[in-house]
């Protein structure tokens, strides 16, 4: 599991080309099979933490990968 903490951009897709793992479908980092076996990037956000804007409680939220 990823877990980005600087809200960068490409900051998780740069990190597995580092390890030599580039992400299935990336348009920008995967070449030849790779980039050939989904017709989009397969990143997937399987849980989310946010703290509501207004009530300041956190809001948990969860979904399977759909791939």
């Amino acid at each position: 599991m990823l877990k980005p903490v600087t809200g960068r951009s490409h900051q998780l897709r740069v990190h597995m080309v580092h390890v030599d793992h580039v992400m299935i479908g990336d348009p920008i980092y995967a070449e030849g099979a790779a980039l050939g076996i989904a017709p989009r990037l397969n990143l997937h956000a399987q849980q989310l933490r946010l703290k509501h804007p207004v009530l300041g409680a956190w809001m948990d939220w969860e979904s399977p990968c759909p791939f």
